[in-house]
């Protein structure tokens, strides 16, 4: 350490790395919240293409999901949908309105799912009030559990 440096100098570079220091961690933040989005919007291309490699990519072993009135694991999740897809429904999901709070490797999203569902009756708008929370591992984001509720 330099001795002769003079203490206002010491304070500039001390809030100068204190600067550097928070910038960094909001850059990380925004990045994080961004990937969370990112992370859901995953699951429901996933879920459009029944597509359950894609699903498990973005969702933890132990997910589950409470929807239209009942707890899902992952797999019986997708297989529902699968199956309404089978029987000629087709669905639309969009993350509109998110708010992402990340707290270091955790994370919880609320947002406003406005899509579509069509079956053999037409095509109907649906909004559904979503929340889920994930935890980062090995630097990914997975979600370990999903709530869906349906706005009459």
């Amino acid at each position: 350490m330099n001795r002769n440096r003079s203490p206002a100098a010491t304070a500039m570079l001390l809030l100068a790395l204190a600067f550097a220091a928070s910038a960094t961690c909001g850059e990380t933040l925004a990045s994080d919240e961004e990937l969370v989005v990112e992370t859901m919007k995953t699951m429901y291309v996933a879920a459009t293409n029944d597509d359950l490699a894609l699903f498990h990519t973005v969702a933890a072993p132990d997910f589950y999901a409470f929807d239209v009135g009942k707890r899902f694991d992952g797999d019986a999740l997708m297989e529902l949908i699968k199956n309404l897809h089978a029987a000629g429904s087709i669905y639309v999901w969009r993350v509109t309105e998110p708010e992402v709070h990340v707290y270091a490797d955790t994370a919880l999203i609320t947002y406003v799912n406005r899509g579509s569902v069509q079956d053999a009756s037409g095509r109907k708008d649906v909004t559904w009030l979503e929340s889920a929370f994930l935890r980062k591992d090995e630097g990914r984001w997975r979600i370990h559990f999903l709530h869906s509720t349906r706005v009459p």
